[in-house]
């Protein structure tokens, strides 16, 4: 429709018709207007995935690495081929709005939302989400980048106010927003919960309506972050168009509507948040279209490929000395330790979480490509803060339906209201996924056990009551630490309470199982989202037996390769990281294993930066992020050479917590307030105007081939750079250019060439005064060119 035809829509709506559009009708969708043929409009998180309106493991949506990953590639293409895939996922799951991507800059490496954005820099930050924006929107669905604005930190993220000097805010946290609004062009955005320089941004008009819909011209919609809606007309006036989630918020039940009749928000201002709300309906496709509904179907199988691919095209090699990497496909041993080679991180924590069709581990994805070589695993050290959960395959269901955990949903009397099988993983509710009248929950189901010792767990906050083998274990309340500041609550970081039982033969059924059943009271069961989850151990765990026979595997085989990292516990939406150490003893694993075996790979499976004391002894570091669902075999890809590593860090890593520029506090508030005090100098710019060398300098990454930078000169305003591919097999590197005075990235451009064969690059730089620099990182400059 052109806005001729929208206008004439708005002027048959009635005041209140009018109101009621701008408030959630629940936690994801707004309301239909029948009369006028507008379908109901459907939003869903997220950055890594298209999650749809559940919270639900059978619900599959597609995984793609984090956004820090996607970031590494530095390719446009490729990006843009991944933002591809979230639209037609999203019009696979029946969804109009993605809330995705996640715009804001890597502040300090203690963010705890640190995976979710894409780079230290705003440049980069900014081109690679107008791709992404460009990707999901060429598929008819909207984009919608956030947070507006400062939103760097989880502690205190629903209350704290950002202060930010001016030149800073225009200059490198607007500047990404502003880049995208001019090259994507996206249909909404979000506004953050957090106020910057004393106004919350829910009501900012001096950013809103003066900078963002004046100044850029932004004619989508300003939706808010779920819950920070704070007030009505303050909101309303300050430029936001949509309070979510409904269907309570401070625009709901005529709340709005009143405001505009008793004068506290002009007809105008209403109207124009209408238009903009129809705009985005006719730009999704959502007038005379059929009701949009959950997919049932199962992502397809054709995206598995892609997705490999971008996940390999963002793996960073750090250090490949000796020419460790590629492995020979040939070799005959391989010792794959670390518990994140079978519970890989393929995700963070938060409301970006989605559940993918299968995740395929690093040690899948090697046996898979090594079908003639002996792969041995050893787990080496725990690091997991909950237990692991019960593999759904080893998990019978009593009702004999097939294996997982059996769900039953419990009355205020103990009656059976309804049941289904779930999976063993921790499982979510949304509020309203349960039946009418539900106030406890039953789960169970039968585990192959052996006689001995072993440690369950439950997790979630509430009541529980667990039998083993008839056996009442545990009847007790299991309460919250309150270390979580996030409307999601508890289902971030669920408490977890363990106890340990002995079993005898008796207690084993005649196939050798135990009967686990665990009721589970929530504490609020008409919160907005509860979770629950079952662990299990089965004997004591032996650190140091442990620990020795993943050394003695790696004495004895060809190649060691050590995967370790982080979780979704460490990294999370609504905490920030309290160490940049890998958790749990992973240090000493990774220590005693390279004195165990020279020919050793470390993997790190981190979505923002941890410290490596081992790196200069460790011959081959791959950084590997969180890789989503096919990271397995994208990772057997590079390690053997089938694909090029072809990532370049889009964040500088640190070498010492002392370097750190942005170290803690630095993301706590005081007295609500946080301060930027560091200006722009965050990242690879504060470590060169300081003189500090860091562990990897940003827009560092080795592939597997070398280059010669020759020449560079400008061109009509670009940079022109002629370099070699110097190494033996074909090669890709990114050629990036920065500016001298003030040190900054200015452009980058992807070459390709063969072994040998010559490349000319051309890089479009940001306009300015003052010489550039050139080369393969912010700390590899080899050449100068003068503008």
């Amino acid at each position: 429709m052109d806005e001729d035809e929208l206008r004439s829509l708005l002027g048959t709506l009635t005041l209140e018709e009018k109101a009621r559009l701008l408030t959630g009708a629940n936690f994801w969708t707004l309301h239909p207007v029948p009369k006028i043929g507008l379908g109901r409009l459907v939003l869903s998180d997220g950055p890594n995935g298209v999650r749809g309106t559940t919270w639900d493991e059978r619900d599959t949506s597609l995984l793609l690495p984090v956004a820090s990953g996607l970031a590494a590639t530095w390719d446009r293409d490729v990006v843009k081929r991944a933002g591809t895939l979230f639209g037609d996922e999203a019009v696979r799951r029946g969804v109009h709005v993605v809330l995705a991507p996640t715009i804001n800059l890597h502040r300090s490496p203690f963010g705890g939302r640190h995976f979710e954005k894409f780079s230290e820099d705003p440049l980069l930050t900014g081109v690679i989400g107008a791709e992404v924006v460009a990707g999901i929107q060429s598929r008819g669905v909207a984009a919608t980048p956030k947070h507006l604005v400062g939103n760097e930190t989880e502690t205190e993220r629903l209350t704290y106010n950002a202060v930010i000097d001016e030149e800073t805010l225009r200059d490198y946290y607007l500047a990404p927003f502003r880049r995208i609004v001019d090259e994507a062009k996206p249909w909404a955005m979000m506004a953050a919960y957090n106020s910057v320089n004393g106004r919350t941004m829910t009501e900012h008009s001096a950013l809103v309506n003066d900078v963002l819909k004046g100044e850029w011209g932004f004619d989508g919609v300003l939706v808010s972050d779920w819950f920070a809606t704070r007030s009505c007309a303050p909101a309303a006036n300050g430029g936001l168009d949509l309070a979510m989630p409904g269907p309570k918020s401070p625009w709901a039940d005529g709340a709005l509507a009143t405001a505009v009749q008793d004068g506290e928000v002009d007809a105008s201002v209403l109207d124009d948040k209408v238009l903009r709300l129809l705009r985005l309906a006719d730009r999704v496709g959502a007038f005379g279209a059929d009701e949009a509904g959950t997919s049932v179907e199962r992502p397809p199988e054709s995206a598995r490929a892609v997705i490999r691919e971008v996940t390999a095209r963002g793996f960073v090699l750090l250090r490949n000395e000796g020419s460790l990497l590629p492995l020979d496909p040939g070799v005959g041993t391989v010792a794959v330790i670390g518990e994140n080679a079978t519970f890989p991180a393929v995700q963070g924590g938060g409301s970006s979480h989605v559940s993918p069709p299968h995740v395929v581990t690093p040690l899948e994805g090697l046996r898979a490509a090594l079908p003639n070589a002996e792969v041995r695993y050893q787990r080496g050290v725990r690091h997991r803060r909950l237990l692991d959960p019960i593999p759904r395959e080893l998990l019978e269901d009593p009702q004999g339906e097939g294996t997982g955990l059996r769900v039953e949903y419990l009355d205020a009397h103990g009656e059976v209201l309804d049941t289904e099988l779930r999976g063993t993983e921790r499982l979510i509710w949304q509020r309203g996924a349960m039946p009418e009248g539900t106030r406890k929950l039953r789960l169970g189901g039968n585990l192959p056990v052996e006689v001995g010792e072993h440690v369950f767990g439950v997790s979630g906050t509430g009541h529980f009551r667990v039998e083993v083998c008839g056996r009442e274990v545990l009847d007790g309340d299991v309460k919250s630490e309150g270390a979580v500041d996030d409307p999601l609550g508890d289902v971030l970081a669920p408490p977890e309470q363990r106890f340990t039982v002995v079993l005898v033969a008796s207690d084993l059924g005649p196939r050798g199982r135990a009967r686990v059943t665990a009721e589970f009271t929530p504490r609020e069961v008409d919160a907005d989202l509860i979770c629950v989850g079952l662990g299990h151990r089965p004997e004591r765990w032996d650190d140091t037996a442990e620990l020795e026979a993943a050394l003695q595997a790696a004495r004895e085989s060809d190649v060691a390769v050590v995967v370790v990292g982080t979780n979704d516990e460490v990294e999370t939406e609504g905490r920030d990281r309290a160490s940049l150490d890998l958790p749990g003893p992973q240090d000493e694993l990774v220590a005693a294993v390279l004195a165990a075996n020279p020919r050793t790979v470390v993997v790190v499976n981190a979505g923002g930066p941890v410290l490596m004391p081992w790196a200069p002894d460790a011959p081959a570091v791959l950084w590997t992020w969180f890789g989503g669902q096919e990271y397995g075999d994208a990772l057997a890809d590079v390690l053997l050479g089938r694909e090029e590593p072809g990532g370049r860090l889009p964040t500088t890593l640190p070498a010492a917590l002392a370097d750190v520029p942005v170290p803690l506090p630095g993301v706590q508030p005081v007295d609500g307030e946080l301060r930027y005090e560091e200006g722009p100098l965050i990242g690879y710019r504060a470590y060169a105007e300081r003189g500090v060398t860091p562990g990897f300098w940003f827009g560092h990454g080795l592939g597997y081939s070398t280059w010669s930078y020759d020449e560079a000169s400008l061109v009509d305003g670009a940079v022109a750079v002629k370099l070699r591919n110097t190494g033996d097999r074909a090669g890709r590197e990114v050629v990036q250019v920065y500016t001298a005075e003030p040190f900054r990235l200015a452009g980058f451009a992807v070459v390709a060439a063969e072994p040998g064969a010559e490349a000319e690059v051309t890089v479009e730089v940001e306009p300015g005064e003052g010489d550039l620099r050139v080369g393969p990182s912010a700390g590899d400059l080899r050449l100068d060119v003068r503008r």
